[in-house]
């Protein structure tokens, strides 16, 4: 061989790999055609190739294409093939998409319904079908035979096929249902396998209990167990292993755990604080003397020393608990990393769609350049939804920005109907059966304006009333708002009809924080009118001097000083309410009555335990004429029924000072007290409650006498609707043994 064919050959030899690593090029593409595509638009067919017209056709954008074609999840099979021409290569994509599902339905199926059994497949008619969503059918469709104790269950799938379509039966054995017949712990010395097995949600087939194992809650059993050692100091306590035996007659489980020793809490220290001392991180530990160590409740109160860090901004701290055993004491030394302190760069608001922007921040406590303070994310969301304008899932997030750990904080809010159009009837121990037309709205145009128009007709009432609150006059923290009305109303023996309105301006106290003040100026006309069917004798002095008067002016001034700190205007449970009203009418400012009126009312809310709440009140109210003047029997107090002057198992206004005849005069003098224990049954939609009420109204001091309240007892149900808080209470009257309905709009709580 020559030296040139020795050096072609050399080179030939260094070549060949390199001319198998090169891509194949078959061509420039001149068109795309495609087949077998039924339901599939070629469109998006199209759209997943990796290839166009005027590229060059590869093995890599071929198998690119056939790739993503697959990932669509609708193709049984995917090819690509090609067919030379003189200038380039025609491309045709061959594709054959599985069935479709034409029927799908259920056989042999006794315990599950056909419906429960759709509810947990993936697929349905229309879909197509595909061979790998068989297993997944399978595995769903067994998990909940499974729970329900038939763990032999066979299921199997029978389909015919049509063309593009398929007709898919899923045949089921159910099969014996197999339950629990034993279950044995072994291992433990120190507690009997009763008190073990009494802490098991999976028990023993019996005649009061079913016996189905449950893997779920059979996973979760045998952590209780670890954590009930735990809590009696045994920090050692693991789970060896556990079997699960299959025989005729059902289960027999076997339990093989380690116990260890019993520990006592020693000491805890800590390294690496600075932002506080070790007294201040040591306060939140309640250990005694050779107290036995409970473990869940060492984790709440390392809980508490992370939520000190996470209150002051270090959102990043890293704390890290080390168990130190020391004979039969355990301690710890806890490792802390503060890390930096988080400080809040932006607030963003995300979700409202209606309520403007300017109205959410109004109720932030914590602003940008502030360190992030959990309690005050916290205020600030209840702030938030205790407008009322938001469904209950508001939540906060966090977006880091910088090196610094400094952070975006985003709220997330979600905008709820704040308009409402009602009408309909409803019985009034009073009056009858009575109507109602209304339209309100606490949030117009997003502005948190409060405007509301209603109706009410029928029996001794017409009245029509027509509101209007800004709580922020031109951006401000002043409130402002009117309303007007006309009334007629009919008592046991008089009319009263009464039209006016009323403005009122408020504003925020700076010095107590969440309380306000709010001044009102009322006019109005009234005047009273002798009801047909009274007898003269029913009519007293005093009201035939003021029907005599015909038409009475009357104006005054008002304060209302309140605080309200509830962590929920719905269904509070935790915080108080308060509010002082005064009203003087007469006197300098004109009017023909003149009279001084003063209620007090104190509401607070106590969260007991499962989220239950207790919730009390107390009301006492004064009124006194001046100048001469009597005070009118409108002014009055009357006690019973529901509102804020109600005694539930009394009728409306039946409570209260009478004349010679028996009829209600009303009292000058209040005082009420009244309790609800709440439970709720679906958060901040449903609850149901208990009460007691008591109270009685009475003209001077004299007169009072605790023994004699009217009391109230019953039980109650509180919905949120989107026309507002409703309820339903079903009172026992005490003195007379009698049962009383009630229903009611808004709450007196």
């Amino acid at each position: 061989m020559s030296k040139l064919h020795r050096m072609i050959l050399m080179l030939g030899i260094i070549m060949l790999p390199l001319l198998m690593l090169a891509e194949t090029n078959y061509g420039q593409i001149l068109e795309i055609n495609i087949e077998g595509n039924n339901r599939i638009e070629k469109e998006l067919i199209k759209s997943l190739l990796a290839f166009d017209i005027g590229d060059n056709l590869s093995e890599d954008n071929t198998s690119k294409s056939i790739h993503n074609l697959y990932q669509l999840e609708v193709f049984d099979d995917v090819s690509i093939s090609s067919t030379s021409m003189k200038q380039g290569i025609v491309v045709t994509v061959h594709l054959k998409e599985f069935p479709v599902i034409r029927r799908l339905k259920f056989k042999g199926n006794k315990k599950i319904k056909d419906s429960k059994l759709e509810e947990l497949i993936i697929v349905e008619t229309g879909n197509y079908y595909a061979p790998y969503i068989i297993p997944e059918i399978k595995n769903r469709i067994m998990a909940e035979y499974q729970t329900k104790g038939y763990h032999y269950a066979q299921i199997n799938f029978e389909d015919k096929f049509t063309d593009e379509y398929v007709d898919v039966t899923i045949n089921i054995d159910e099969g014996e249902k197999i339950v629990i017949r034993k279950i044995t712990i072994h291992g433990n010395h120190d507690i009997p396998s009763k008190k073990l097995l009494s802490k098991m949600s999976t028990k023993k087939a019996s005649f009061f209990r079913s016996g189905k194992l449950e893997e779920e809650k059979y996973q979760e059993d045998l952590d209780k167990l670890i954590m009930f050692y735990n809590k009696k100091g045994y920090i050692d306590a693991h789970i060896i292993s556990q079997k699960k035996e299959i025989r005729e007659d059902g289960f027999y489980i076997n339990i093989y755990l380690y116990e260890g020793d019993s520990y006592t809490f020693g000491n805890v220290s800590f390294a690496g604080n600075t932002v506080f001392t070790d007294e201040q991180l040591t306060s939140n530990f309640k250990f005694n003397d050779n107290e036995v160590f409970d473990k869940e409740k060492f984790d709440e109160q390392m809980s508490a020393v992370n939520s000190m860090y996470y209150e002051e901004g270090y959102i990043y701290s890293a704390i890290t608990p080390q168990q130190i055993k020391d004979g039969k004491k355990v301690n710890f030394k806890v490792d802390i990393i503060e890390n930096t302190r988080a400080k809040i760069h932006k607030i963003h608001i995300r979700g409202n769609r209606s309520t403007k922007e300017k109205v959410i921040r109004r109720h932030l406590v914590l602003a940008p350049g502030d360190y992030f303070q959990q309690s005050r994310v916290r205020r600030s969301l209840s702030n938030i939804y205790n407008t009322g304008f938001f469904e209950p899932d508001i939540y906060p997030d966090y977006q880091v920005i910088n090196r610094n750990g400094d952070i975006d904080l985003v709220i997330n809010v979600n905008d709820k109907i704040s308009g409402t159009a009602n009408g309909g009837i409803a019985l009034n121990s009073q009056d009858g059966i009575v109507g109602q037309l209304g339209l309100s709205h606490n949030n117009l145009l997003g502005n948190s304006w409060e405007v509301s128009l209603a109706w009410e007709f029928g029996g001794s009432t017409q009245n029509l009333d027509l509101s209007f609150t800004n709580p922020y006059f031109l951006d401000s923290t002043i409130l402002t708002g009117f309303n007007t009305y006309f009334a007629t109303k009919e008592y046991d023996t008089y009319e009263l009809r009464k039209h006016g309105g009323s403005v009122k301006v408020g504003f925020p106290i700076s010095l107590v924080n969440r309380a306000n003040a709010t001044f009102g100026y009322s006019y109005y006309r009234k005047k009273y009118t002798i009801l047909d069917d009274t007898d003269d004798d029913e009519v007293s002095d005093e009201l035939q001097d003021l029907v005599d008067d015909g038409w009475k002016e009357n104006s005054g001034i008002s304060l209302t000083l309140s605080r309200d700190n509830r962590n929920n205007i719905y269904f509070p449970t935790s915080g108080t309410q308060l509010v002082l009203f005064t009203e003087v009418a007469g006197g300098i400012l004109q009017g023909e009555n003149s009279y001084i009126k003063q209620i007090f009312q104190a509401n607070w809310y106590v969260r007991t335990f499962f989220n239950f709440g207790l919730r009390t009140k107390w009301r006492f109210g004064y009124v006194t004429g001046y100048d001469g003047h009597t005070v009118p029997p409108d002014e009055r107090f009357y006690l019973g029924g529901t509102g804020s002057d109600g005694i539930r198992g009394y009728a409306d206004r039946s409570v209260g000072p009478t004349d010679v005849y028996g009829n209600n005069d009303g009292g000058e003098r209040e005082m009420l007290f009244s309790t609800e224990y709440v439970i709720p049954i679906v958060p901040d939609q449903v609850a149901v409650l208990t009460f007691l009420d008591a109270g009685d109204c009475f003209n001077s001091f004299d007169k009072f006498n605790l023994w004699d309240f009217k009391k109230g007892v019953g039980l109650g149900v509180r919905i949120f609707s989107p026309f507002g808080l409703i309820g339903f209470d079903y009172a026992y009257n005490l003195a007379d043994g009698t049962w009383e309905p009630h229903f009611q709009f808004g709450t007196t709580f």
